[in-house]
């Protein structure tokens, strides 16, 4: 009997047996695909896609054609038209729907444009992760047919004159295909999915979880660990395994998962596997698609372009921002284990847009690459280059070794005399002597990042650390409108938002 035993539509079928050709050659065919595709639009007509599809080598005229951008750059120039309805600006038609994405760094809501084509290709790469699953060792094959329980934003978009906006999730849970939701497996059902109230929608889940038989869970970890917790505190259960004796499987993605981990332990009864996605407002981009792998593998043959910058000063300033020409690369052309910024052109008309976030290729072989952190987010004051990926690590190490559990954290840099302080907050409801931790967590750092250990050697010199109850920092999210679904508090607070959490913790 196989493990999956699920009757596809034809499109799908025909979409996950994709010939596998080398990873430049892939990227070239999308290029094409998505140029052919939008080359009557103003954007196509302004930057001669035509011109760029009859080159010999249109990887480089797409570069040479075709400027880079960031959201402010595109939407002020292109993204602000669809809003009002004008069809046919950066992709065929009219645009129906938005994501509202405020990412990590900025108070205010952007409007990521969601296509119907980049729905259907988001649909195809999720059925794609899962039937990966079938490579796994020791699958749990009677996991495999039970309920997803889909913790994200409400499917009750918001109205606009000619559109609808909203979470990503709540759009692609909105836009579920009908395959998926006849057989039963989509938890927590429509009713239950549209209401916008978080408190409320947890409680519903809560009140119907005895109903349900999980095999997997999908979330953000913050508020999926709030959801179990709940859960078993009502039912005065031991732990989560006692209801969903079948739960198998995290789906995971946003955040790093491992300084969740040790919070998620004690409410599982047996171990689950975790499985990373990279699902961006923007797209697709990558998953999982091994066990006992830390590498995402990137999505190179489904209407996803990519193009990578290197993070370093020539291509970004101080801030994070990248400058106007930067050194662009195709991802046959890029070295593992180093830095880079993504670009990213879709079939939602996003054109060599930089989404924020940078990556390291870890597994050239295989085109797997991790998350490192944000453009944003990395902090470098004085030259430590600190990123994301070497907080979330250290982290990790020190509350392992004081045995504690820490999902939430922040840290900002500050100065000290004429000299500088990294200040770092952590969410706990363990004991924790946070002068131990800071010297602890110091040391992590230093054995992770060269920089930063040269640079506690000169201009930063102090660690400190407050430690204040998770509740507050969930607090501080629901305080900015940020509560649930795909809201995730930042890693590093900068400018304004230091401001704002500053003044929230000391009132």
């Amino acid at each position: 009997m196989p493990i999956f035993d699920i009757k596809l539509p034809t499109y799908l079928a025909k979409a996950l047996n994709l010939p596998v050709s080398d990873a430049r050659r892939q990227q070239l065919k999308v290029l094409k695909k998505l140029l052919r595709k939008a080359r009557f639009t103003q954007f196509g007509q302004l930057f001669k896609f035509d011109e760029i599809l009859l080159s010999r080598h249109p990887g480089k005229k797409f570069q040479q054609n075709v400027p880079t951008y960031d959201y402010t750059k595109i939407y002020n120039e292109w993204w602000y038209k669809t809003l009002e309805g004008i069809p046919d600006v950066c992709w065929p038609g009219v645009i129906k729907f938005f994501a509202l994405s405020s990412g990590t760094s900025d108070a205010s809501s952007k409007y990521i444009p969601i296509t119907k084509e980049l729905i259907r290709s988001n649909t195809i790469t999720g059925i794609k992760q899962m039937f990966s699953l079938a490579k796994y060792e020791h699958l749990p094959k009677s996991s495999i047919g039970k309920g997803w329980l889909l913790i994200g934003g409400s499917t009750q978009l918001q109205k606009g004159a000619t559109f609808y906006a909203g979470d990503l999730s709540g759009i692609q849970q909105k836009n579920l295909p009908l395959w998926f939701r006849s057989m039963g497996l989509y938890k927590p059902g429509k009713k239950i999915a549209r209401e916008k109230d978080w408190s409320k929608k947890l409680e519903e889940v809560v009140e119907m979880a005895p109903t349900w038989d999980i095999g997997f869970i999908v979330g953000v970890p913050a508020w999926l660990q709030i959801c179990l917790e709940k859960i078993i505190e009502r039912y005065k259960l031991n732990n989560i395994h006692e209801m969903w004796p079948n739960l198998a499987f995290y789906v995971h993605g946003g955040v790093a998962m491992e300084p969740y981990k040790k919070g998620f332990s004690k409410l599982l009864g047996k171990p689950i596997t975790y499985i990373e996605t990279y699902l961006a407002s923007e797209g697709f981009l990558a998953y999982q698609s091994r066990q006992e792998t830390r590498g995402m593998q990137l999505v190179l043959n489904n209407n996803i372009f990519f193009e990578f910058v290197p993070f370093d000063e020539k291509n970004f300033d101080a801030e994070g921002n990248m400058v106007t020409n930067p050194k662009v690369y195709m991802i046959h052309e890029i070295d593992e284990d180093k830095d880079y910024a993504i670009l990213i052109s879709t079939n939602a008309g996003t054109w060599r847009y930089a989404i924020g976030d940078t990556i390291k290729l870890i597994d050239r072989e295989r085109n797997e690459i991790i998350i490192t952190g944000r453009t944003k987010h990395f902090l470098s004051l004085v030259g430590e280059h600190l990123s994301v990926d070497n907080m979330n690590n250290a982290i990790e190490l020190a509350s392992e070794e004081m045995n504690v559990s820490i999902p939430e954290f922040a840290v900002a840099g500050v100065p000290l005399g004429n000299f500088f302080a990294h200040q770092w907050y952590l969410a706990t409801d363990d004991k924790v002597d946070p002068v131990q931790f800071a010297a602890l967590l110091d040391e992590k750092i230093k054995d992770l990042n060269d920089d930063y250990e040269v640079e506690r050697m000169h201009a930063l010199k102090a660690v400190t650390v407050k430690v204040l109850p998770e509740k507050v920092f969930m607090d501080f999210l629901k305080s900015k409108g940020k509560l649930g679904g795909q809201h995730k508090f930042p890693r590093v607070l900068k400018g304004k938002m230091l401001e704002e959490w500053t003044s929230f913790i000391t009132k």
